[in-house]
């Protein structure tokens, strides 16, 4: 009989020559276990999914009762679901007061789409701006985007009448212009290796979208709902975007995306045409209370409270001449090698160790740091020991 891993290599189609192999059975707050038992904790919390850890009881108990209620009972936006309505109500008393109406999608590449459809359809105008190395997901309309030919050698070709600018560069926001419908941009930047925008690039960017018309739309898809160290990344500005968007942490580790506006701005999609932006699972009742539970954990047990002394932890305890940096805010972190063959190396000794990260998409020479945000002060002294005792291992064989 075939093992696991082999079906999975026959059956399930691959994202890369060399995947990871781990065979994962049970998760549980920080701690993920392979099938053999093994407990290893999670730094990097499914990519930023797991916000308020894997299996939060508060979310298992209100999936199960969704569940023993109704699941699917039509396309998005005809029927009134107290799911969707409770989760978007909750959603409009955490945010400012012009980011009130909610579109559930199911997934960030989703949201992404639906952001720029609504750019589109409010401002009448075809054009977009975007910044280098961001990442916003891998449908043709995100991916269009994303500046980096990583992408567009070997799918393009994609959206026209799309412009790239510097992330922190105040100088390229020239290229906003009366014929742009939106800016997309993340607040910190999550696959460019956890780069964080400067105060003044934001008042900035708020000002020149301001002047041309062009919708300002923050990406926190990775950013949102706890991690950056505030619920939302952009409160650490005082700028509001004119579209939010978000996915990832908001479900508890359920699939669900949103993309947040004003009334007057969501509007436009319900007529010329009717119908304007559809989808049937968007909304799911089952993700949209897994989403409010999540929603509520973190502001019950004022969760996101202490996320920034436990960034500044890993940032104590990480020191050792290998590390050339370590950025971002809150427990969105990036720690910075002298390459990638490094990293990788010290990547793949943590993991036999029990310590799950990675690297970023667009900067493979940093290790990611972005675990459920209820790790613990023992939980993160226990993880900075075994990284530094890796990098050790790996510089010492090295040199």
């Amino acid at each position: 009989m075939l093992t696991q891993r082999q079906l999975f290599l026959q059956h399930n189609a691959q994202t890369s020559p060399t995947p990871l192999m781990l065979e994962f059975v049970k998760a549980k707050g920080v701690h993920i276990y392979d099938a053999d038992g093994k407990a290893y904790l999670d730094l990097i919390a499914g990519i930023g999914v797991s916000n308020v850890g894997h299996c939060h009881p508060n979310v298992v108990s209100a999936v199960k009762n969704q569940v023993e209620t109704y699941m699917h009972l039509m396309v998005y936006g005809e029927f009134v679901q107290s799911p969707q309505v409770n989760f978007a109500t909750a959603l409009a008393s955490v945010l400012p007061n012009n980011l009130s109406s909610t579109y559930f999608v199911n997934s960030g590449a989703e949201a992404v789409e639906g952001a720029m459809k609504l750019a589109k359809r409010y401002t009448g105008r075809k054009g977009f701006v975007a910044c280098k190395n961001a990442y916003h997901g891998s449908t043709q309309g995100a991916e269009s985007l994303m500046e980096s030919d990583f992408y567009s050698a070997g799918y393009g070709p994609f959206l026209p009448n799309v412009n790239f600018i510097n992330h922190n560069n105040i100088a390229d926001l020239e290229k906003i212009t009366s014929e742009t419908a939106a800016v997309f941009v993340e607040p910190i930047q999550g696959e460019a290796g956890i780069r964080v925008a400067e105060q003044a690039y934001m008042d900035a960017l708020r000002k020149r979208c301001d002047e041309t018309g062009a919708l300002l739309v923050f990406d926190e898809i990775q950013s949102g709902f706890g991690r950056s160290g505030k619920m939302f990344a952009f409160e650490h500005y005082n700028v509001t975007p004119d579209i939010l968007l978000l996915a990832k942490g908001i479900g508890g580790g359920m699939p669900i995306g949103a993309f947040i506006s004003s009334l007057e701005i969501m509007s436009v999609l319900s007529y010329n045409p009717i119908l304007g932006h559809m989808t049937t699972f968007g909304g799911h009742p089952v993700c949209c209370a897994a989403g409010l539970a999540t929603l509520n954990t973190l502001t019950d047990e004022n969760i996101v409270a202490s996320v920034e002394s436990k960034g500044q932890l890993f940032k104590s305890l990480l020191q050792h001449p290998a590390i050339t940096e370590i950025r971002g805010k809150g427990l969105m972190l990036a720690v910075g090698f002298d390459s990638f063959e490094t990293n990788k190396a010290i990547i793949d000794a943590c993991i036999e160790d029990g310590i799950i990260s990675d690297w970023f998409l667009h900067c493979s020479d940093a290790m990611r740091i972005a675990p459920p945000l209820i790790i613990t002060e023992d939980e993160i002294r226990e993880a900075c020991s075994t990284i530094i005792k890796n990098i050790d291992k790996i510089t010492q064989k090295a040199s």
